[in-house]
């Protein structure tokens, strides 16, 4: 990895999940500003990718979230380039998205879900959140709308980004102490290459289930996916998410929670103001999935 200038050094920035969709535009974006950007990357073919997209200022980090060795290593990659400056940002962006039926969803696939999205978080936080004190940085989490209100046959990933948004709750106030800003990002639906790779995944899995399943679930998981497709067509633009992301780790005063795309602002609305029943209510008319009489 070549060593920043003195300059990036004290706006260096650790981002994870950065081989595509919100993390790679977040890199891109954030090295224009001048960042130096430490984009972390599970292949190092990914990394070179990313760096051709950029400048110099990226520098990619083989870091998998769910490998002790491999953040240990980022972070000692890491530390041992900015040193006393620190980081002036961590970004937990790195996520995956398990689909299926609770009733017939295996405990491996629930503990990989968790992996990912929760024990990584905190693992990577734990790791480099020394340097971010040293920088007095900030640090930034990737949640969902689906943190704040849950869907059906997306229950793993639904549970892992509302944990996100505990975890962040609890860490903004841990870190209140030493004036480290924690903030969530709470996107609707984004218009990357990932969302079509989730559906994929979704689709495979679903194939995988038992026969009992199938029975049971096929008509309700097929008004699913043409709801899924319906809001594809009413994505919000990548670059909204970028520009939350950047707010949260260059305004004076970030905020704690940045709510992007109208479908999330509407998810909002509904997991403030309304009881759990006509909330689910309403999910479920939008899916076009069976529904009891409400009041029944």
């Amino acid at each position: 990895m070549g060593k920043p200038t003195p300059r990036e050094l004290r706006r260096a920035v650790l981002l994870t999940g950065a081989s595509r969709g919100i993390g790679e535009a977040c890199a891109l974006r954030l090295d224009e500003l001048g960042f130096a950007v430490f984009a972390g990357v599970r292949r190092a073919a990914d990394g070179e990718a990313l760096r051709r997209k950029g400048s110099p200022g990226i520098t990619p980090v083989i870091l998998d979230v769910a490998d002790a060795a491999s953040i240990a290593s980022a972070a000692a990659a890491v530390a041992g380039i900015v040193g006393e400056a620190g980081l002036a940002g961590l970004v937990n962006n790195a996520g995956i998205s398990i689909a299926g039926p609770l009733e017939f969803l295996s405990l491996g696939q629930l503990r990989d879900q968790f992996e990912v999205n929760v024990i990584g978080l905190v693992a990577v936080t734990q790791a480099f959140l020394p340097l971010v004190r040293q920088g007095s940085g900030r640090i930034v989490n990737m949640a969902s709308m689906e943190g704040r209100v849950a869907m059906p046959f997306v229950g793993p990933y639904c549970a892992s980004k509302f944990a996100v948004e505990a975890l962040t709750n609890s860490l903004r106030m841990e870190l209140e102490s030493w004036s480290i800003p924690v903030s969530v990002i709470e996107p609707g639906i984004v218009a990357t290459s990932l969302m079509e790779r989730s559906l994929e995944a979704a689709e495979e899995a679903v194939k995988e289930l038992p026969e009992r399943a199938h029975e049971l679930y096929d008509p309700a998981i097929a008004a699913a996916r043409e709801a899924a497709d319906r809001l594809g067509r009413h994505t919000v633009p990548v670059e909204l998410v970028v520009r939350a992301v950047v707010h949260a780790l260059t305004a004076r005063k970030p905020k704690a929670r940045y709510v992007v795309g109208q479908d999330a602002r509407f998810m909002e609305f509904l997991s403030r103001l309304l009881p759990d029943r006509l909330c689910n209510w309403i999910i479920l008319r939008q899916m076009g999935l069976p529904t009891r009489p409400l009041y029944s």
